[in-house]
């Protein structure tokens, strides 16, 4: 097969869900099938280090796809053109963006419907192109990836999508994130965070419960926010500035997979409490870190963690801040959770995800060929 993918997110330095997920799943793919040419659809300069195989021919498109005007440039002109060029098979979408403009048979990833909720984190140009083209995006596919049966259950409900058209590939955790390596180390101990600053994350609500746990216990914890500023990051930096303990709370900012994976182990908790999450990977790589997690009951991520989590209602940090104290005073407990996210995190693998995308591609493209 001649399989075209959509890399846009195979950024330099920068590898994080979308990113992160289609890393994980094309090297596998490109390794596992060299009978098969890969065309990687590039928005900008890339990395050598993407280009996973002598299989794969880099193509870089124009116009950089960073916005709702140049997504339509990009996708529903220049890909569609580039798809006859190269006489693509098939189109791979692990971000979930397709052209309505081709006839070649296309596969994406839609991880969540977040911009579905009544107030996303995304600005309203950003909000209105997603929530005109996402569903046509699902009808036009040949095959729906999502990454946990919370997300097909919301793209069925919303979208009227035939359940058979869609399948669960979960994420899995990358080598970096394992419970032997460094740990990180503070002047004090420190409750985690890692993703993206942004409001559907609650970190508003975290700040807010961090202050009631200093409040009540008066602990040295430090809370560590680890991730880049994203959409209306402002309205978290407002909270932040009215806390009576800000002075122990760190942002590190974007980091490597290997620093972070040096945070999970030295943390005492993660405390991953968003409002809404389509599978919510930093769960994951902290059971495999061997940390505790402190999650929400929403969404999939009960899914993500089964019995190993703290669970906590999102929108009351006095709940948050309940289950920070229960960490801390019940080390039994601690690490009984530990042990059950250890043995709950062996269903999750990359290499199955893999597999299942790769059969997903290979399905569709037969279903054409029949």
């Amino acid at each position: 097969m001649k399989i075209a993918v959509n890399a846009r997110f195979l950024l330099p330095g920068l590898r994080e869900g979308f990113g992160r997920f289609s890393h994980e799943v094309l090297r596998r793919m490109v390794v596992s099938h060299p009978e098969d040419e890969f065309h990687f659809f590039f928005d900008r300069p890339y990395e050598q280090e993407y280009l996973y195989g002598p299989n794969v021919i880099p193509h870089v498109l124009i116009p950089q796809a960073r916005h709702p005007l140049l997504y339509i440039a990009f996708f529903e002109v220049t890909v569609p053109l580039m798809l006859a060029r190269t006489k693509a098979d098939i189109f791979f979408s692990p971000d979930g963006f397709l052209s309505l403009m081709t006839g070649v048979p296309q596969v994406n990833v839609m991880h969540d419907l977040s911009f579905e909720l009544p107030d996303p984190d995304m600005g309203k140009l950003y909000s209105k192109y997603y929530r005109y083209f996402f569903p046509k995006f699902a009808e036009k596919s040949s095959q729906i990836i999502t990454v946990s049966q919370y997300s097909k259950s919301d793209i069925i409900t919303r979208y009227g999508i035939n359940e058979k058209k869609i399948t669960v590939a979960l994420n899995g955790a990358s080598d970096a994130f394992t419970i032997d390596g460094e740990k990180h180390v503070e002047s004090h101990p420190y409750f985690l965070y890692a993703g993206a600053i942004q409001p559907r994350k609650n970190l508003s609500g975290l700040l807010q419960a961090f202050d009631l746990f200093k409040e009540r216990t008066g602990l040295p914890h430090l809370l560590v926010l680890t991730g880049r500023k994203a959409w209306n990051f402002e309205d978290i930096i407002k909270t932040f500035g009215n806390m009576r303990y800000k002075k122990d709370v760190i942002f590190t900012g974007f980091v490597s997979e290997e620093k972070l994976a040096a945070l999970y182990r030295g943390a005492t908790a993660l405390c991953y409490v968003s409002f809404f999450e389509g599978f919510g990977l930093p769960i994951l790589e902290a059971m495999n870190c061997g940390t505790a997690v402190i999650v929400s009951e929403t969404s999939s991520m009960p899914e993500v963690c089964g019995p190993a989590g703290y669970f906590i209602d999102p929108g009351n940090p006095e709940s948050i801040a309940t289950q920070m104290q229960k960490v801390v005073e019940d080390p039994q407990l601690r690490q009984n959770k530990i042990a059950l996210g250890l043995k709950f995190k062996e269903q999750f693998s990359w290499d199955k995800t893999a597999e299942i995308c790769w059969n997903a591609l290979k399905n569709a493209h037969q279903m054409v060929n029949q």
